[in-house]
């Protein structure tokens, strides 16, 4: 047994390489994250206490503001062109009078029939508006729709 000791040699971790992992998973998760699109109208919802999850995808949303304003949108952008044009592809959702929301229904369900409808209203939006959406949605034959709430916490 040796009669000196050797000292004891220290060691260091360089962290440059765990903080480039981590900055590009930082990078790569802010590049590939979905947001939510942007309404084209502010809407407050009414409160219900309902838990039925809204669906993710092929749907259409006819959206009514506290105005009475109708919009109508898709979440295909080239469904979205074929209705609106190829300048509002891009666009979440268009506003539409009553009479031509009728064939832009009929249109929509024609090129994706497995389209699920939903009836956004604003809580102080006027009934009227609302009660000719249903009834188009009637004579177009869409009687599966779901009326979009604010899910009240009790």
């Amino acid at each position: 047994m040796p009669k000196i000791k050797k000292k004891r040699v220290g060691f260091r971790i360089d962290m440059t390489p765990m903080v480039d992992v981590a900055m590009l998973l930082l990078t790569f998760f802010m590049m590939t994250t979905v947001f939510r699109p942007e309404e084209a109208t502010a809407i407050d919802l009414p409160a219900s206490n309902a838990p039925f999850k809204m669906p993710e995808t092929d749907i259409m949303v006819v959206t009514v503001n506290k105005e009475g304003r109708v919009f109508m949108g898709v979440d295909s952008q080239t469904l979205r062109a074929q209705l609106f044009g190829e300048a509002n592809k891009l666009r979440p959702s268009m506003e539409v009078d009553r009479i031509s929301l009728r064939d832009l229904l009929i249109q929509a369900r024609i090129s994706n029939p497995k389209l699920r409808t939903l009836v956004k209203g604003d809580k102080e939006a006027p009934y009227g508006p609302l009660e000719d959406i249903l009834d188009i949605l009637r004579q177009v034959k869409i009687t599966r729709f779901n009326l979009v709430t604010e899910l009240e916490k009790t």
